[in-house]
């Protein structure tokens, strides 16, 4: 029996060599044609259908499926949208997309995306996780062209060339440098010229080519070109009364210009509302055949009775779909699932060291200094930041938003998470008296704030809005399907009640889009702006108000001073008055718009030629210098 069970084990271990060996496409020395074509060879009608879902996954010839997952600032394996694991997988959780656009750092935004990537791959691998997916949803590459869009969260601002920069660095940390493998896939969304969520599923952007090409689609076209993206999800609106879904721009431009030949993927639901809501087909055989023939490769929907039908039906041949579920097949080559070669680089993360990613110190100081760096000084009359401690006996925290750190709908279930009244009490430690009060019921916040040294006040929105799908009752607040009905902030009167009561007042306002807080800029005298949901919250907002950091942070975005300032929201068309390069009002802050502890001159400014002709490179330089008393970091 003894000697039988060894043979056993030996046979079974060889059996699992041979799974990767057996096949041509698991041979790493033969060309990606070659494996690709190999494969599609042995596939079924019955698998090649099914390679069209979301998971590619053959498990007759050992194909390992790629699973997919988000992760616009961390991995989503928790929070409020799959709360079924928030118990048991914890993940970090970064700042807000828009937030890391404060920071205008595409170097600090590839280390983000380089260690979310990393997080990503020890879940998928790790024995005692086994969980997540190789695919990740990430970047958000749409523009913030208005502030009411309930997804402004998501992106990185309304410049398409700083967003550009941006979207680059973050695939690029997210697939690694790797010439033949990649650590996990960044896979853009939505294309295109999504940001309105009312109507977003019927409704038409309409827009000019040289927008298109300047504008709304610029951050997809680089992230494919240089950042290397070969993944894409497509929108749920029409782009000039064409579905995004089924658009001609897919094939002639995102394939044939910029070289595309990966994954293409429906929204959620989307194919089914191309019938349901945008109303272009009579039925389901022709609207799958229609996306096959745009080009999309994977279906986030029930397809399967759609393309059976459009095949029967003579709509779409066995070989269209070949041709189409080719790029989900190289992408789980790239991913290393086709083979098991020793040359993968990544094949051992989290099981050489299963160490969990999310408990090591330098994990928590690259959050901290995110979030520390995503930090906006609006306002500092008369140079009230930073607070110098040792002339503090009493501080006032006001305000329920100081003892939150709140998951938006695309956030992971943070490890731990550090309030700002964590943060200032553990700053202040003993010897300086802090008392906290929530609101101002009895007016309670006015006493503390009239007792107080100094008030700080946190105020900001709810990332999900407290409230369930399509529901957002305070009407200042948006997310995902719903856009936001006003540009007001409704604890703005707690932040001027508090100042009222002491005119040495600090708002710390936490939000995930711009506010209209007029009342507060001609008040208050000073105002910090920080983005939701970093486990490292507290900690990167008490190191600006106490001067252990020099805030660089920078609006990514214009504020306008009224809601009325802005365009009809369904006009797409930017020189109607949208974004800092066509609107001609006075913003309450421009875009760019932020403040430091110290000064700097600007000398010199000079260009390495005299004249410039088509096709030209103009350099342009600057000489920047720190003249003030604090050592500090400017955007140029």
């Amino acid at each position: 029996m003894k000697n039988k069970l060894i043979t056993f084990c030996i046979a079974g271990f060889l059996n699992s060599v041979a799974l990767y060996a057996q096949y041509p496409f698991n041979d790493t020395t033969l060309s990606d044609e070659e494996r690709i074509n190999n494969l599609i060879s042995l596939m079924s009608l019955e698998e090649k259908i099914s390679a069209l879902g979301n998971n590619t996954y053959i498990p007759r010839l050992g194909v390992q499926g790629s699973g997919s997952v988000e992760g616009l600032h961390g991995v989503v394996l928790g929070g409020p949208t799959f709360g079924t694991n928030r118990e048991h997988t914890p993940t970090t959780v970064f700042p807000q997309s828009y937030g890391l656009g404060h920071t205008w750092d595409p170097g600090l935004v590839h280390r983000i995306a380089e260690y979310i990537s990393t997080e990503n791959h020890f879940l998928f691998q790790n024995a005692r996780y086994r969980r997540s997916g190789l695919v990740m949803w990430t970047p958000n590459a749409d523009l913030g062209r208005d502030p009411r869009w309930g997804r402004t969260e998501e992106c990185y601002g309304e410049d398409a060339f700083l967003t550009s920069r941006l979207v680059t660095a973050f695939v690029q940390g997210i697939q690694g440098d790797h010439p033949q493998y990649w650590r996990s896939a960044a896979l853009m969304k939505h294309f295109l010229a999504n940001s309105h969520e009312f109507g977003r599923t019927f409704t038409s952007s309409d827009l000019t080519d040289k927008q298109f090409r300047e504008y709304y689609s610029y951050p997809f076209y680089k992230g494919i070109t240089e950042g290397g993206s070969q993944a894409m999800m497509t929108a749920y609106n029409s782009y000039n009364g064409i579905p995004c879904t089924i658009h001609p721009i897919l094939r002639d431009i995102v394939m044939r210009e910029w070289g595309f030949h990966g994954t293409l993927i429906t929204d959620g639901g989307a194919f089914g509302l191309l019938l349901s809501d945008h109303k272009a087909f009579d039925n389901r055989a022709e609207a799958a055949a229609a996306c096959i023939r745009a080009g999309i490769t994977k279906f986030l929907d029930t397809y399967r009775d759609a393309v059976e039908d459009a095949v029967i039906q003579g709509l779409v041949t066995e070989k269209e779909i070949e041709q189409n579920i080719r790029g989900n097949l190289w992408i789980s080559l790239r991913l290393g699932l086709l083979d098991k070669s020793e040359e993968n680089p990544y094949a051992r993360i989290g099981v050489d060291d299963a160490t969990e990613p999310w408990t090591r110190e330098e994990t928590k100081e690259l959050v901290r200094e995110a979030t520390r760096k995503s930090v906006v000084l609006l306002k500092n009359e008369n140079e009230l930041l930073p607070l110098d401690r040792s002339r503090l006996k009493r501080v006032a925290v006001i305000g329920e938003r100081a003892t939150q750190v709140i998951e938006d709908r695309y956030s992971g279930t943070a490890p731990y998470k550090v309030t700002v009244l964590d943060a200032i009490r553990e700053e202040l430690g003993e010897g300086v008296e802090i008392r906290y009060v929530a609101s101002n019921k009895m007016d309670s916040a006015r006493t503390a704030a009239a007792w107080a040294d100094v008030a700080i006040v946190c105020v900001g929105n709810h990332p999900w809005c407290n409230a369930g799908w399509e529901q957002a009752p305070v009407l200042g607040e948006g997310k995902e399907a719903v856009d936001r009905m006003s540009l007001l902030l409704d604890q703005e009167d707690l932040v001027m009640q508090v100042q009222a009561a002491n005119p040495r007042t600090v708002a710390v306002l936490i939000s995930s889009f711009p506010y209209a807080i007029n009342r507060m800029q001609e008040k208050v005298p000073a105002i910090v702006h920080v983005t939701q949901c970093s486990q490292e919250l507290g900690h990167g907002v008490s190191d600006v108000l106490f001067g252990h950091y020099n805030p660089a942070g920078r609006l990514t975005q214009t504020w306008v001073r009224d809601i009325n300032d802005l365009p009809h929201m369904m006009d797409y068309d930017l020189r109607n008055g949208r974004t800092y390069m066509y609107f001609e009002g006075k913003p309450l802050y421009a875009f760019g718009h932020g403040l430091s502890y110290t000064t700097f001159s600007y000398n010199k400014l000079r260009t390495d030629r005299k004249r410039i002709a088509e096709g030209d490179t103009l350099t342009v330089t600057v000489d920047v210098k720190n003249t003030g008393k604090y050592d500090g970091e400017e955007v140029v």
